[in-house]
């Protein structure tokens, strides 16, 4: 079976950019951000294989996959995997609900 292109979204592909220059400049080391980035393409590759296993998000057409403090939030189509939302599980979650949304 030949999986699905994987699409990030503008905003997922910010959010992402920003929590890596967060903890980047947090910290004064890039380990910690370079072990999320390890982190977030494994879990897109589980992800790739198999995007019914992780469950259903409370918006429409989206599901979720955690990852500790982070979650990634995709919506899946015959053809792509679109990630739309990178997210750090410790924000206001009301603020997903637009970002989701859009």
């Amino acid at each position: 079976m030949v999986g699905r292109v994987i699409v990030w979204t503008e905003t997922a592909a910010r959010q992402r950019r920003v929590i890596l220059k967060y903890w980047t400049i947090r910290n004064g080391t890039t380990t910690y951000a370079e072990r999320l980035i390890r982190l977030a393409t494994q879990q897109i590759k589980i992800i790739s294989q198999n995007p019914y296993s992780f469950k259903k998000a409370d918006y429409p057409d989206t599901h979720v996959s955690a990852m500790g403090h982070f979650s990634i939030f995709y919506k899946i189509t015959s053809e792509k995997i679109i990630i739309t939302a990178f997210w750090d599980n410790r924000q206001d979650p009301k603020k997903l609900l637009g970002i989701i949304k859009d």
